[in-house]
């Protein structure tokens, strides 16, 4: 308890880095669980947290490995990338069948949701540990209650987007603008990184200071 208090400080700066990191992963989750009939929105949003919990958990034990990988950025952008083309065809298809038909159908399956989550936790995943891990430092309590906050704060986000987004689809599409952007972003990233690590010799801008990721 001791030891919480007097890193207080530190731990307000991880609740706020989680506020800001943890909406993509919740607009993913919202957007996810949106297209399933309402039975089964609630175990989407659920298979949602404990996908994060656990790649959370396996990211900041293996952190270090991955970030010597040059490719990784690569992978999660185009990853992210198609998801946001997957949820895009899915609000067009909805939209057409409620001009058609007055409602639009939930017959997309559970399985299909929950792979968007993964895929997109994925990719998602390991800049929240990170930048948390970055905070805590050695702290290992820290640490814990930070992936904590994080993977709470995610649960509540998604199951009330996935409410939200249902409702107006407007904002679904901001959803979808929002993790295409951050897709293209690592994707970006991950182009600046290889170029410096494999001298490709790109005209891209070195990748900054420690470009931790």
């Amino acid at each position: 308890m001791e030891s919480i208090t007097s890193s207080l400080p530190q731990l307000l700066e991880i609740m706020w880095l989680n506020i800001i990191l943890s909406g993509d992963n919740a607009v993913v989750i919202g957007l996810a669980a949106a297209g399933l009939p309402e039975s089964q929105r609630n175990k989407a949003v659920l298979f949602g947290i404990a996908a994060a919990a656990v790649l959370r958990i396996v990211f900041s034990l293996i952190a270090q490995q991955l970030l010597a990988l040059w490719w990784i950025d690569i992978v999660g952008g185009l990853a992210l990338l198609y998801i946001a083309f997957n949820f895009l065809m899915e609000l067009r298809r909805a939209q057409h069948e409620e001009n058609a038909e007055g409602h639009a159908h939930h017959d997309k399956t559970l399985m299909a949701a929950l792979w968007q989550i993964i895929v997109a936790d994925v990719s998602m995943s390991l800049d929240n540990v990170l930048a948390v891990a970055a905070v805590a430092r050695s702290n290992v309590t820290l640490l814990i209650v930070g992936l904590a906050i994080s993977i709470v704060m995610m649960g509540l986000l998604g199951g009330l987007l996935a409410r939200v987004l249902d409702r107006y689809k407007w904002i679904a599409y901001l959803g979808v603008a929002l993790i295409a952007y951050i897709g293209v972003e690592l994707l970006w990233e991950g182009l600046v990184i290889s170029n410096a690590t494999l001298n490709l010799g790109l005209p891209l801008p070195a990748p900054h200071a420690a470009a931790p990721h």
